[in-house]
C-alpha cells in the first residue's frame, strides 16, 4: 500500500492535467462556454423555486430564496460530482490501456475537477446574498474548513462507486435513483421540520443535512457549523479512503481485463 500511494503522489502533475482537460471538454463545443458554470445553477435554482414557491406556494419563510440557493449549490456539486466519479474510470479507457496509471486516480481527479465548479457556484450565493441584503458573519472563515471536508467525503464516496462501474455497468443505472432518492431526502429543498416524523431518522444518518445545515450556518444565519457532526464525517471519510486505496493497490489490476 505503501508504494501505491508513492505511485499515486508521483503521477500528482498527471492527476492536474486530467482535472484541467476535463474541465476544459465540459463546455468546449456549447456557444456559452465556460458560461454556463455561472448559467446552469441559476437555472437550477430558478426552476426549483419556480415549482416550490410558485406553483405549490410551499416555500416557507421569508429566507426561503437564499435558503434554496445555498441548498441547491451544494446538492449539486455533490451530484455533478459523483457523477463524475461514477464512470471516471471506464471513460479514461483508452488511457488505462495504454499507460499504467493507478486507477485510484481518475476518481480523485474527478472531486477535484468539480471543485471549479463549487468556486463559481459560490459566486452565485455571493451574488444572492447580495440581492437578498445578507451580510456574512465572522462565521464565514470556516468556508475552506467546511469545503475540504466535503471534498474528503466525495472522495470517500467516489472511490468505491468508481470502481463497482467498471464491474457492474448496470450500476450507474441503479445509482442515478439512489441519488434521486438522496436529495428528496435531504433538507435540500425542504427544511428539516418539513420531513415526516416518521423518517427524522434518515436525517440523522444523512451526510448531507450536515453539510447543507453547515452552509447555511455560515452564508445565513451566523452561527457556527456542526463540528460534531462535521468531525465524525471526516473520521469515517478517511478511514474509507485508506480501506479503499488498500483495496485499489490489491485488486486494481482486474480493471484492465474487463475495461
Amino acid at each position: 500500500m505503501k508504494a501505491y500511494l508513492l505511485e499515486l503522489l508521483k503521477r500528482k502533475d498527471l492527476i492536474l492535467y486530467l482535472a484541467v482537460s476535463q474541465l476544459k471538454g465540459q463546455h468546449k463545443n456549447s456557444f456559452l462556454g465556460y458560461l454556463w458554470w455561472l448559467l446552469d445553477p441559476f437555472l437550477n435554482i430558478f426552476i426549483y423555486y419556480f415549482v416550490v414557491v410558485v406553483v405549490f406556494r410551499m416555500g416557507g419563510g421569508e429566507d426561503y430564496g437564499i435558503f434554496l440557493v445555498v441548498g441547491m449549490i451544494v446538492w449539486r456539486w455533490l451530484e455533478v460530482t459523483v457523477t463524475m466519479a461514477l464512470i471516471s474510470i471506464i471513460s479514461q479507457a483508452g488511457i488505462i490501456t495504454q499507460v499504467y496509471q493507478p486507477k485510484a486516480n481518475f476518481p480523485i481527479v474527478a472531486v477535484f475537477s468539480q471543485l471549479i465548479n463549487f468556486i463559481f457556484g459560490i459566486a452565485v450565493i455571493a451574488i444572492f446574498m447580495i440581492f437578498f441584503k445578507i451580510v456574512p458573519g465572522t462565521q464565514i472563515l470556516w468556508l475552506p474548513v467546511i469545503i475540504l471536508i466535503q471534498l474528503i467525503f466525495m472522495i470517500a464516496l467516489a472511490l468505491p462507486i468508481a470502481y463497482i462501474n467498471v464491474f457492474v455497468r448496470d450500476f450507474e443505472y441503479i445509482f442515478q435513483h439512489v441519488m434521486r432518492i438522496w436529495f428528496f431526502g435531504s433538507p435540500v429543498i425542504w427544511r428539516s421540520s418539513m420531513i415526516p416524523q416518521s423518517l427524522q431518522w434518515f436525517l440523522k444518518i444523512n451526510p448531507m443535512t450536515y453539510f447543507l445545515s453547515s452552509y447555511r450556518n455560515i452564508f445565513i444565519y451566523h452561527s457556527e457549523p456542526q463540528f460534531g457532526a462535521l468531525c465524525y464525517i471526516t473520521l469515517t471519510s478517511v478511514i474509507i479512503i485508506c480501506l479503499m486505496v488498500y483495496f485499489y493497490s490489491q485488486y486494481e489490476h482486474k480493471i484492465i481485463k474487463v475495461i
